[in-house]
């Protein structure tokens, strides 16, 4: 039974919804996700370089392993349009046996 902590949930914005697919794609084909959501507009509101920013994005919710957690925030720094790219890990506290199970054998153990 695999220890829920072992895992995370990647919170990663895109340009747009071709970007994000491309960036879910690379992250599964080099086996860093098991899963990836792309919700495909998001509203966004921030401050960048002393002034309010706004616009649409795509959000990525990336399900991995801790444990990958560097290797992922490289390939996402190395392929993405953006010159600071919003990548925000959570720990996971719990889930169920079987899903935690087959992430952890979709990203190696």
């Amino acid at each position: 039974m695999p220890d829920a902590t072992e895992f995370v949930l990647v919170q990663i914005t895109a340009k747009d919804e071709v970007e994000a697919q491309q960036l879910a794609e690379l992250l599964l084909r080099q086996r860093k996700a098991a899963c990836v959501n792309i919700v495909p507009m998001v509203s966004t509101i921030y401050h960048w370089h002393s002034k309010i920013e706004s616009g649409t994005e795509s959000l990525m919710l990336v399900k991995t392993r801790r444990a990958l957690l560097d290797d992922l925030i490289k390939i996402i720094k190395a392929h993405h349009s953006y010159q600071l790219p919003e990548i925000i890990a959570t720990p996971l506290l719990g889930g169920s046996n079987e899903y935690l199970s087959w992430l952890e054998n979709e990203t190696g153990s």
